[in-house]
């Protein structure tokens, strides 16, 4: 879901901020005064994609200028053409020019990641496996990118530290195995957190497969291997879904997949995405009739 207004406002007024600073020399230069005649831009994609981030973009718009209008031509989550057209924006010259960098990078960066995580959903939309993304996010970015992997197709693992309990490699060795991290966990925390445990062997798999858990995740194991543990789990911990995860790739994903697993979970969707190119055109309502 697209992260209400009252938490994401603070953050693009932040992004504002930094990008016009002390104030727009250029468009303060041009019109003086705050004298700024209306305008008309339109957004044009550069290259094929999926695009995410619209709704923020305008929001971006309209904390500069309420009454700017922003329409919206293509669709979140939906892919567009090199050439098509994504979306209209009327307003002051000042504000379209103030506002065109921060909007435009947010949404080149969200439709890169939405474009990517496709590309992932895609490889594997013949199995019952779906796709999850992880934590690796840009600090501060992470509510936005998550949504851009949501539109993309995936589903969101956590957002943060309190969403659930995910006892992984560092969290086994501190408490000195993974029954005793699960019994400890589980006298911490409220009955309604689900718990997920990393294994990467299949003796990890047989301890975890008597906790009663959630969530068993099969981290960075052989394809022969993770086989033999799906199959255990489905036999003798049929309530635990399995979680798939480690070197992930466009490569190997429908290998995986075909496995059985009920999640494969990549940071790939983020961390190897390309921005989609959008260039932003604007010109006057006199121009334009």
């Amino acid at each position: 879901m697209l992260p209400p207004f009252i938490v994401l406002d603070p953050i693009l007024e932040d992004w504002l901020r930094e990008d016009i600073g002390r104030g727009d020399r250029s468009t303060s230069g041009l019109f003086p005064n705050g004298q700024s005649p209306l305008g008309k831009a339109v957004w044009i994609a550069k290259a094929d994609g999926v695009i995410a981030g619209l709704p923020i973009a305008a929001r971006v718009f309209q904390l500069l200028e309420q009454s700017v209008n922003f329409v919206a031509i293509a669709q979140d989550g939906k892919p567009v053409k090199s050439g098509d057209l994504i979306a209209e924006i009327n307003g002051s010259f000042a504000t379209l020019l103030m506002g065109e960098r921060v909007a435009l990078n947010l949404v080149m960066r969200l439709s890169g990641i939405a474009s990517a995580t496709a590309e992932y959903v895609k490889a594997i939309s013949g199995t019952k496996t779906r796709l999850v993304d992880t934590r690796k996010t840009i600090p501060g970015m992470r509510l936005l990118e998550k949504y851009a992997t949501f539109v993309g197709g995936a589903i969101n693992h956590r957002y943060g530290l309190d969403d659930a309990v995910m006892l992984k490699d560092n969290h086994i060795a501190a408490a000195g195995g993974i029954t005793e991290a699960v019994q400890r966990v589980r006298g911490n925390i409220p009955f309604t957190t689900s718990i997920e445990v990393e294994t990467e062997s299949i003796n990890q798999v047989k301890e975890a497969m008597q906790l009663n858990l959630d969530v068993i995740m099969l981290d960075n194991m052989p394809l022969s291997m993770m086989s033999e543990a799906i199959a255990l789990i489905r036999q003798h911990s049929p309530q635990s879904k399995t979680e798939a995860s480690g070197n992930i790739t466009l490569d190997t994903i429908a290998q995986v997949a075909e496995l059985g697993v009920d999640y494969i979970s990549t940071s790939a969707m983020v961390t190897r995405s390309h921005w989609l190119d959008i260039s932003m055109r604007i010109s006057s309502y006199s121009a334009l009739r």
